[in-house]
């Protein structure tokens, strides 16, 4: 059983912070690991040397060194949480690091492969019109799963229903509510626009159970991130294309390409709504040849006289 503090930091991070219920599930667990000293021991009372003899328990148990660091970042917010409810000033994890781990880029498709999976005529049925849009809309704006989901066919405010993400075919953006209840505006490219448009074509066809959201399956009701995963890993599969393709990796092609063309790494950020420039720079590495090239282009000492 949760310790209650625990549960408390939860509901706050559910109820106030608005995490999502896969983050908060993870950080549940995550503090299970909290339970045996939490049993004996109130919160203020745990000390570093605790803190880094349970971190080296976990790394016994052959937990990766990223699975280490959530756990690590997992308890700092708990105890930060815990301080500030209670003005104990006392946060045993800060300062201790995880164990360092390779830095394992994301995988994306070329230019060539993207463009082939999201042109490649699926067919003329509803749901086959769905997964176009869907899939031409994750490459053209970007959009986590979670994102791509929750979008509503546009802005809806009703006693009891107000859109959090919606698209506006009028303006070519959507309107997005991402982590952290964080809202941003993303253009819209034209093919994706197309599809898009066909599809709604097809949706008019339907029994809506949701009336509001973007994207139905064949029942009416709004699709899920795990039918998106499955649908797009089907579709890349059936046209020869041997990389493991889910929603992340056209996210993650998406910022690539566009990084690559433009080289302006913050419009990048703000069309993913990264929080911090750190997290695009890892997200969207690009290949040393091509930064080479950036940097011969644009340093003023880089050419040999």
């Amino acid at each position: 059983m949760l310790n209650p503090d625990c549960q408390g930091f939860l509901d706050h991070l559910a109820n106030i912070r608005h995490y999502s219920p896969h983050t908060i599930s993870s950080y549940r667990m995550d503090l299970m690991s909290l339970s045996t000293l939490l049993a004996t021991q109130q919160p203020s009372q745990i000390t570093a040397l605790q803190i880094r003899k349970l971190t080296s328990q976990l790394h016994s148990q052959q937990l990766s060194a990223r699975s280490i660091a959530r756990h690590l970042s997992c308890w700092r917010g708990f105890f930060a949480w815990y301080s500030n409810r209670y003005g104990c000033d006392h946060n045993p994890v800060m300062g201790i690091k995880a164990p360092k781990r390779e830095k394992s880029l994301p995988k994306a498709l070329s230019v060539d492969e993207a463009v082939h999976l999201v042109e490649h005529n699926l067919g003329s049925s509803a749901n086959q019109a769905a997964d176009h849009a869907m899939f031409e809309l994750l490459y053209s704006s970007g959009l986590r799963v979670s994102e791509l989901v929750s979008l509503d066919v546009g802005y809806c405010r009703e006693p009891q229903y107000t859109s959090v993400s919606w698209i506006d075919l009028n303006e070519k953006m959507v309107h997005v509510t991402g982590k952290g209840n964080k809202t941003r505006e993303v253009p819209i490219g034209g093919a994706a626009i197309t599809a898009i448009e066909h599809w709604l074509a097809q949706r008019s066809t339907l029994v809506k159970t949701d009336k509001n959201a973007l994207f139905l399956t064949s029942r009416g009701t709004r699709i899920s991130p795990r039918l998106v995963q499955l649908r797009l890993k089907a579709h890349a599969q059936q046209i020869g294309i041997k990389s493991n393709v889910h929603p992340h990796v056209l996210r993650h092609s998406f910022a690539s390409h566009v990084l690559q063309s433009s080289g302006d790494l913050r419009a990048v950020q703000e069309l993913l709504g990264h929080a911090s420039l750190a997290s695009t720079q890892v997200y969207t590495a690009l290949d040393f040849q091509h930064l080479s090239q950036i940097y011969d282009a644009a340093h003023p000492r880089a050419k040999a006289k």
